[in-house]
């Protein structure tokens, strides 16, 4: 049965259990620390135009962005009580619920929703020779920084790719920001990034050195098939990033993450927020991007926080 068709299910049948807790709680405030990223990344930039919006729309909720080194250290922060807010890429999400590497044992934490895709970019400088992922042998590549699941989605596509062993590349666990300048000045050979569609960052980098962008269909399959369906083939279209025509990539869902013992109407309130203002929040994250209900529920093995049960319900009615 599909995503929908099981919240569909579970709502008919509990109703009441889905809005239990509810009752009473009319005059709370609600102050939540939300864990994104580090400064100048997109979860960042999400988490403060979040906490904005709900400072102009929700005056009982009050939202409190945490700089972070992203998902992983995001999830770990979840677990021990340190945020009760989260943003995770869907592969670290649902490694954390399974109690798979890195993470040492299943951690119980919930989704509110999946707000928009990571494309992959593993981009190298277009007049070098590196014309595919296998040709990385031996060199240096920044795979993002420690503690964010765009390292660890990295440390599979390299793995994937045969690059181990004598082949391996010499990892730098470098953010953003210091992988596009080792790029630009030739400190590495190439850099992964998983991120919204254009990355300024990358877009003013194509303008000063040409990119090549290596197409990862062959990865997209591999992981799918290693690690489940946290992992689509998506494409990067022709147009940004100076492409003349589309690179086929590996597509990453976000989730926006709670503790369990956050408030249903809690949850009910930060979800109001996000779909009243999906499209500021996406507009520095993701160009062309859309939020809808069918799209938010699909949060694979994660599963859903009762409040989101609740406001997902009445959304369908």
């Amino acid at each position: 049965m599909s995503r929908r068709g099981l919240l569909e299910a579970a709502l008919l049948a509990g109703p009441a259990a889905a809005l239990a807790g509810c009752a009473g709680d009319t005059g709370s405030q609600w102050r939540l620390r939300l864990a994104t990223g580090a400064p100048g990344g997109p979860y960042n930039a999400f988490g403060k135009a979040l906490a904005a919006q709900a400072a102009r729309t929700a005056p009982r909720l009050h939202l409190t962005p945490l700089t972070t080194s992203a998902s992983v250290d995001n999830l770990h922060r979840l677990g021990d009580g340190s945020a009760d807010l989260a943003l995770a890429m869907a592969d670290a999400a649902e490694d954390a619920v399974r109690g798979r590497a890195p993470f040492s044992h299943p951690a119980a934490v919930t989704a509110l929703a999946r707000v928009y895709v990571n494309y992959t970019h593993l981009v190298v400088p277009a007049h070098g020779p590196v014309r595919s992922v296998r040709d990385l042998a031996g060199r240096s590549v920044a795979t993002g920084a420690a503690g964010s699941g765009g390292q660890v989605l990295a440390g599979r596509l390299l793995r994937m790719s045969g690059l181990t062993g004598r082949r391996a590349v010499r990892q730098r666990q470098l953010g953003l920001a210091a992988s596009v300048q080792a790029l630009r000045t030739g400190k590495v050979d190439a850099l992964v990034w998983a991120g919204g569609v254009p990355t300024p960052a990358l877009t003013t980098l194509a303008r000063e050195l040409p990119l090549r962008f290596l197409p990862l269909d062959e990865q997209a399959a591999a992981l799918r098939d290693t690690y489940g369906p946290a992992y689509t083939a998506v494409t990067l279209p022709a147009g940004v990033y100076g492409l003349t025509e589309p690179v086929g990539t590996i597509g990453v869902g976000n989730y926006l993450l709670a503790r369990s013992p956050v408030p249903q109407q809690a949850v009910r309130a930060v979800l109001q927020v996000v779909f009243d203002r999906w499209r500021v929040l996406l507009r520095e994250v993701t160009a062309g991007a859309r939020l809808e209900p069918r799209f938010a529920v699909a949060t694979g093995d994660v599963p859903l926080h009762p409040g989101a049960v609740a406001y997902y319900r009445s959304v369908y009615g």
